[in-house]
């Protein structure tokens, strides 16, 4: 089914990038923006994630250089049933997290330094399993390939204002400078339309089987109330440069201060919560109050792990 959806987005914003086109250059800058489209869909299949990893200042780590960090990620992969995937940092005081690969094979998970600095292991766990889930559920083709396209879009509507205020067809009207404004405005709008039609439900199903695999829906529970708080304090200077990728990302990392925040992408935490306290209901599990509740704990990493390249 999500290669479905992919396909069916790849068209719709394929559309979308050529209606760009043509707004800025007529039937020559449509059929142009169609060829970079269709080079940039299949660049997209195969090569989004490398992209979004670097639109992130992601660096890959391993057992060497974060040896708690991966071997969590690989148990819980193993408790998954998904083959070890890419593990890698982002350096940034925001905690998050996000997934991203086109199938469980070439799949790679990251976490941001503030994660692995303000949360409790057992918090950590919660959310890395929640990306794991993302990939087990085959979610992070058409995320991955969504935060391409749809910042390529953006960034293409941007082009609008340099580019003498519209065309004039053969019959001598115009759209004028008014039409170029309305795309660029319009068509990053559109890309989040679509961003917010793929993020919700999905987080819903990423919550439930993450907590599954951690066996701690508290837990991620508690991670989810202390990153949405963290979010709306500590800016991620990435995100607000990539606004596109922010539907990867467990909590929204945007800060609300630009027009790249107008549509949320992720459902409201606290009905997250809530189904999670649901969960773990059914599980039996206990469910911290102070916790969900977003109390701050200290990084889970002591000693010299301390002082790896998060700490």
């Amino acid at each position: 089914m999500n290669y479905l959806k992919t396909a069916i987005l790849l068209a719709g914003l394929t559309a979308l990038f050529m209606g760009v086109g043509y707004l800025i250059g007529g039937q020559a800058g449509a059929t142009i923006a169609f060829l970079v489209a269709a080079a940039m869909n299949l660049f997209s299949y195969w090569n989004a994630d490398r992209l979004v990893l670097s639109m992130t200042g992601a660096h890959e780590v391993d057992a060497r250089t974060a040896p708690e960090f991966v071997a969590l990620v690989q148990d819980l992969a193993r408790r998954a049933g998904l083959p070890m995937p890419r593990v890698y940092l982002v350096d940034d005081p925001q905690p998050n997290a996000f997934a991203t690969g086109r199938n469980p094979e070439n799949a790679a998970v990251a976490a941001t330094t503030g994660l692995l600095n303000m949360l409790s292991r057992e918090e950590i766990a919660g959310v890395m399993a929640h990306e794991l889930a993302h990939v087990k559920n085959r979610d992070t083709l058409i995320m991955t390939v969504t935060a391409t396209i749809a910042g390529a879009i953006s960034m293409l509507a941007q082009f609008g204002l340099f580019f003498g205020g519209g065309h004039r067809d053969n019959n001598g009207g115009g759209l004028g400078i008014v039409g170029t404004l309305a795309m660029v405005i319009l068509a990053p709008i559109a890309a989040m339309l679509v961003q917010m039609a793929i993020s919700r439900t999905r987080e819903y199903a990423a919550d439930r089987m993450g907590a599954e695999i951690s066996g701690r829906p508290d837990r991620l529970a508690s991670a989810l109330a202390k990153i949405d708080n963290a979010a709306h304090q500590i800016p991620s200077e990435a995100a607000e440069r990539n606004p596109a990728t922010a539907h990867l990302f467990i909590i929204n990392p945007l800060s609300g201060a630009r027009m790249d925040n107008l549509f949320t992408t992720h459902p409201a935490t606290e009905n997250r919560i809530a189904a999670l306290q649901r969960l773990a209901a059914e599980m039996g599990t206990s469910f911290g109050s102070a916790r969900a509740a977003g109390r701050p704990a200290s990084g889970p990493w002591s000693g010299s792990a301390r002082r790896g390249p998060w700490g």
